[in-house]
């Protein structure tokens, strides 16, 4: 148990990167206002958040190594059999039940993140990646021109702005599949959750405590 115990013992970056994700998703879940520009930069933080882990996979310690978790049905059946028997065995990185859970929850938000870039273009430029040029953002600047020129009202220009934004985010299908990815991003969540919770009282082991930030 010592020895299982001495080698879960989670890097920085893999603790730095894993509750980094979970604020950056936390905050756009119930703080931010979706399509809201704080909403949208949470969104590039998580881009690089889960980018910087990634990499981390090919170039980090050992147990932080896709090599270290691969997907393995075979295994994950065999951890299933264990449960049910009531055994436990202890894995130098994460177990075969748990591995596959991290794969979903990557997959998750890179398809949120792929279509959140999508709709609003990378940072700073504005321009959108779905063939529709540059967005609301875009819209609402041509919308001010005119404006300008013209010499509309200004409540005319406003009603404008939030037809155009409307309308932006009715458009086309990279609005649900965004939603869609993100509702199943909680529901992996929870199950995550319940996961941890599950195998701290099957086995005994204090999961969380090994990836809080001050241990080490």
């Amino acid at each position: 148990m010592s020895t299982a115990t001495r080698m879960r013992r989670w890097d920085p970056v893999v603790k730095l990167t894993h509750w980094s994700v979970a604020l950056a998703v936390l905050v756009n879940a119930i703080v931010t206002e979706e399509g809201s520009a704080a909403h949208i930069w949470v969104g590039y933080g998580l881009a690089a958040i889960l980018g910087l882990r990634l990499i981390w996979g090919f170039v980090g310690p050992a147990e932080a190594r896709f090599s270290a978790f691969l997907p393995n049905p075979r295994k994950a059946l065999a951890q299933i059999r264990e449960i049910r028997e009531g055994k436990v065995s202890h894995h130098f990185s994460h177990n075969p039940l748990g591995g596959f859970m991290v794969y979903a929850i990557w997959s998750c938000l890179l398809v949120i993140i792929g279509t959140g870039i999508a709709m609003t273009g990378l940072p700073g430029t504005g321009e959108r990646l779905d063939g529709r040029g540059s967005g609301a953002q875009g819209l609402n600047v041509q919308k001010l021109s005119i404006a300008q020129v013209s010499g509309e009202r200004d409540e005319d220009v406003r009603r404008e702005e939030r037809e155009a934004e409307d309308g932006d985010r009715e458009e086309g299908p990279l609005v649900e599949i965004h939603e869609v990815a993100a509702n199943i991003l909680y529901i992996l969540i929870l199950l995550h959750i319940a996961g941890v919770a599950f195998e701290v009282r099957r086995s005994g082991r204090q999961v969380v405590l090994t990836m809080l930030p001050f241990r080490g």
